[in-house]
Order: structure tokens, then sequence, then C-alpha cells
């Protein structure tokens, strides 16, 4: 099914790309699920998801956070507090009181804090290789963390060298999961591209995760709460495991694990349908 476009104003001169799947199938009467992309990331990552939930049952959104896709791109605006009341506001104009809300890394992280500070708002929460994410416990010092992480320059990259790597990088993804990827980017006329985001605004959200301590978050959402994790191989994984240890014990409301091993951190891109699945049937 394709989704309906809308352009939602979350704020004076501030308005979200919003991609809304109404629910089909047997199920009119699904939860409603908002899905929140990662950093530097778009909505698109989630039309796999999205598409499955719908025929599910479910309607759905996904939003492009500003400074990101299609959205527009403020000078502020790129905290936790202020990307949540965004995500609020979503809710309000799509006309859903609940819904369970899904985030993708640092998106994941964004859903927990959602439900902590809005949670008559929130029926569940899916944190899909995200949610947990702890940065100060792998970087204390946040200068080692922004050396760490900091984003490549990829501004005046071919486009089609991007696409070529990304094929290279997960040949088992699905057309349209290159494609999504690929709108992480502006084209420009001459072919090469830039991302959405601009460096310094990717470096601002980044010390804001760097400052979000998710197991305190945690201690404060008692909706239900569905990590789906991917183990990745690398030293990700050894620390994802850690952080989901922590956060299996930290939160009121139960918490339910499930691990892809092996899977790639865009999982919801590499296994939509599975993903998908996964949230329809453990978040009712």
């Amino acid at each position: 099914m394709t989704p309906v476009i809308r352009c939602i104003p979350v704020a004076p001169d501030v308005a979200l790309n919003v991609r809304v799947w109404p629910g089909g199938g047997a199920d009119e009467a699904g939860t409603p699920v908002l899905c929140v992309h990662g950093l530097a990331s778009n909505a698109r990552t989630w039309d796999g998801v999205a598409a499955r939930l719908s025929d599910l049952g479910r309607p759905v959104a996904a939003v492009d956070l500003r400074g990101h896709g299609r959205s527009d791109k403020p000078d502020d605006g790129y905290d936790f507090a202020t990307f949540t009341a965004d995500l609020v506001t979503v809710l309000d104009v799509v006309g859903w009181e609940r819904a369970v809300v899904a985030g993708q890394s640092t998106g994941g992280n964004l859903v927990v804090d959602l439900a902590a500070r809005a949670p008559e708002r929130v029926e569940g929460v899916a944190g899909v290789d995200g949610g947990v994410i702890d940065l100060q416990r792998r970087w204390p010092a946040w200068e080692d963390c922004a050396a760490a992480l900091a984003p490549p320059r990829l501004e005046g990259t071919p486009r089609s060298a991007i696409q070529a790597h990304l094929r290279r990088a997960h040949p088992d993804w699905p057309d349209e999961g290159i494609e999504a990827s690929l709108a992480n980017f502006d084209t420009l006329d001459d072919g090469t591209v830039r991302p959405w985001l601009t460096f310094e605004r990717h470096l601002r959200i980044l010390r804001a995760l760097w400052e979000h301590r998710p197991s305190t978050v945690l201690a404060r959402v008692r909706a239900p709460v569905l990590l789906v994790v991917a183990d990745t191989g690398d030293d990700w994984a050894v620390a994802k495991r850690a952080e989901v240890d922590l956060a299996t014990t930290t939160g009121p409301g139960p918490v339910d694990v499930v691990w892809f091993s092996p899977a790639d951190h865009d999982v919801h891109v590499q296994h939509p349908v599975e993903v998908a699945g996964l949230m329809h049937e453990r978040l009712n």
C-alpha cells in the first residue's frame, strides 16, 4: 500500500514530512504505530515494516525528524525534549490518542524518552537496535565519543558510488531498502550527494544521545517494551548485550528481548516482515 505524504507543522516555521499508512486487513481497530528513524536516517527506512503492519490492520506513521529527510531544517531544536514534543504533535495531528512507538537506533532512545515524558500517549515501545544505547558507558568523555562517531564527510560523493557501496555491504537487503537508505541524501544536479542532516547538527544530536541515560529513563516507563536487537558480530554487539541486560532489570514494566543473529544495525530494513510481525504480536 502506498503511503499518504503529509506535511505536519510542529512549531513555528517547522513542519515535518510524515508518511501515513491506513490500517488494512482484517483488524481495522489495530493500535496505531508511530515509527522514528535513527540519526542521519529517514522515514523511508520504515517502509517495509509499515506496509506489513498496515496489511495486519495497523495504521502507521513514519516521520522525518527535524533536520532530516524532507522535513524542515531549523537552526535549533536538536535535543530530546524538542524531538519528543514534535512527536507528540504528530500524534495529535494524525488523531491518535495512544500509539505504539517504534524507533531504530537513536530513534529507539527517543521513543523510550517519549514513553517516559508522555506515558498517557504510549501503548507500547519498540526499540529496534536502539532504545538502550548508553554512549557514556563506552566513552565517558564527550570528546572521545565525538572523535569516534563523527560522521564521514560525504558531500560531493557520486550517488552511484554510495549505491554501489550499500549493495556490497548489504547484499540481502531488498531494493526498497537500498533506495530508502539513499534517501538519507539530497542528490544534486551533478549526480553527487550531500546528507540532509548537516555535520554540525549531526554532532548536536550525537551529544544529546551521549547525554541520554536510558536506564534512568526506562525506570519511568510503564508501557511494555520490546527490544529487537541485531547481533552485528562486532564490539557494538558486546556493548549492546550489557545495555540490554541492564534494561531488563531497570524498568517497572515488562521488557521483551529478541535477538536477530547475525543481522545488520538496520535490521528493520534487512528483515522488515519479521520485525513487523514481532511488533504486531507482542505490542498490542
